[in-house]
């Protein structure tokens, strides 16, 4: 009876550990340099390429919704909490990659110039403005948190 219990435990403890290694697995290493670089500008913008690399890392889209594709995740950018990352589909004439973080963007912004070197300033005086950065990429407010994206007009198709 004792040696069953301690296989037991044994067991469960495998499992928890399972389940530690498969969460701590779930970011990848390259998710900083590659979607961090993506939401900057600093990048090119290919939605079938983001699309894939997201749904390998995170698993398939939990939406698919107003021209995106729309994937949950526990992650930091720039040391700011990341839930949700959005990627264009094919029906908008925009190719872009946004995310939505658990931060004003005052504090945003902050830490991309922080850690980045990118500064995002205020288009306008208004209580809730636009920050844009030099290479093109957007911070707006989402209710009490912030929205980042950069997006592209698409670019034409190969000539015939």
């Amino acid at each position: 009876m004792l040696r069953r219990a301690a296989c037991l435990v044994r067991a469960g403890a495998g499992a928890v550990l399972a389940l530690a290694c498969v969460t701590a697995a779930a970011l990848p290493s390259t998710f900083e340099p590659t979607v961090g670089s993506a939401l900057l500008c600093r990048s090119q913008l290919d939605n079938a390429y983001f699309h894939s690399y997201l749904t390998t890392a995170f698993g398939p889209a939990y939406k698919h919704e107003a021209g995106a594709y729309w994937f949950k995740l526990d992650g930091t950018l720039w040391g700011k909490p990341v839930k949700e990352i959005m990627v264009s589909d094919d029906t908008s004439e925009l190719v872009f990659v946004a995310a939505v973080t658990d931060s004003k963007p005052e504090e945003l912004a902050e830490a991309i110039r922080s850690s980045a070197g990118i500064r995002h300033r205020a288009v306008d005086a208004s209580p809730y403005p636009l920050r844009v950065s030099n290479p093109g990429s957007v911070i707006a407010y989402q209710n009490d948190k912030s929205k980042i994206y950069c997006a592209r007009y698409k670019p034409l198709p190969p000539a015939p």
